[in-house]
């Protein structure tokens, strides 16, 4: 494909030939002749003068030299998706039908142009809308009910009655409904199980990575809000309730009870206690562990997590403690050797 084609797809002005063929995708330091790279993190600014691409997309107020020709865009990065797609080779998609080795239920509902993939258990009652596709290995619980133009990758677990909405993607090795984490302390210091009776409830356009684990509630429902995209390796807790358009990236816990906003952003491996409100517009900095309510739109870091402008001083006098311990130190020397002086 011709550069000055991509160029005009994405709306990009070109500083440079737009004859030039290209053949690919790829970052600055893997690119070679043939390849459209970008710049979104000026951390590789450098880069764009050695790279071997034969065109860098860049932000249009771009200013420092390069070797290549350039695309120059308002969003380079959200620009470099959309030159991806034009370079992405999909999967075949699978044949409406179900394929022999799988097991549904009589009872299950299945829409027009549904595909069940080898190996795969329907339980009863289970309702599936629409095109929706589930591939191989995929265990649907009892009374579960799947939308319209989802797509479970293989291994997905959805437990009874489970609801989950349109167009939602579920990959690799996902669980969904399994059973909250829930004991009771009894006299004698052992613990014995709570029924979690409750169920899950996914919303339209929600993504969930691979090896997500999503607890059923108590009672009434762990809810995933419309839009909300979930990183590999996240752990949400019974009865949790998020929000619309929230990101949790890979390896954030939720304990039970919590209540995160819309279009929160939870960093990896951020940790949130029970109980807990996350306001709308917040973010949880990588590693954060929060202990208690998060206002709407605050941003908060550390462990305890507090405000971000707080937590830079603590951790900047942290910093400065080996100076101020061996100046405490010269100090009691000093007043020891005066105190003696004193006492002759």
């Amino acid at each position: 494909m011709k550069l000055s084609e991509i160029a005009e797809r994405i709306g990009a002005t070109v500083e440079g030939s737009g004859e030039l063929e290209i053949i690919s995708v790829a970052g600055l330091q893997e690119a070679s002749s043939g390849d459209l790279s970008f710049l979104a993190n000026p951390k590789y600014a450098a880069q764009v003068a050695s790279t071997r691409a034969s065109a860098v997309i860049v932000p249009a107020d771009w200013d420092r030299p390069a070797t290549c020709t350039l695309l120059r865009v308002k969003n380079s990065d959200q620009a470099f998706a959309e030159v991806a797609e034009l370079f992405y080779e999909p999967v075949p998609a699978p044949a409406a039908g179900i394929h022999p080795t799988a097991v549904v239920a009589e009872s299950a509902t299945l829409g027009d142009g549904v595909s069940i993939g080898a190996h795969c258990v329907i339980e009863e009652g289970v309702v599936i809308g629409e095109q929706t596709v589930i591939q191989a290995n995929c265990v649907i619980g009892y009374k579960s009910v799947i939308g319209s133009g989802c797509l479970f990758y293989p291994l997905v677990s959805l437990r009874e009655f489970t609801t989950v909405g349109n167009r939602v993607i579920i990959h690799n090795g996902t669980v969904v409904g399994s059973d909250g984490f829930g004991y009771a302390v009894q006299e004698d210091g052992s613990r014995k199980k709570i029924p979690q009776i409750g169920k899950v409830v996914i919303e339209d356009d929600v993504e969930i990575g691979a090896n997500v684990t999503i607890d059923r509630a108590r009672f009434g429902k762990t809810r995933i809000g419309k839009g909300t995209k979930i990183d590999n390796l996240v752990q949400i807790a019974h009865n949790v309730v998020i929000g619309e358009h929230s990101v949790m990236c890979g390896q954030a816990g939720i304990s039970g009870s919590s209540t995160i906003g819309s279009r929160v952003i939870l960093a990896g491996q951020a940790g949130l206690a029970g109980h807990l409100s996350v306001g709308d517009g917040a973010i949880v900095g990588a590693q954060a562990g929060v202990m208690r309510d998060v206002p709407a739109k605050d941003f908060v870091i550390g462990s305890p997590a507090m405000n971000h402008l707080q937590a830079k001083k603590v951790i900047a006098g942290t910093v400065t403690l080996p100076k101020l311990k061996e100046k405490v130190k010269k100090l009691e020397a000093e007043i020891s050797r005066l105190s003696a002086e004193k006492s002759r």
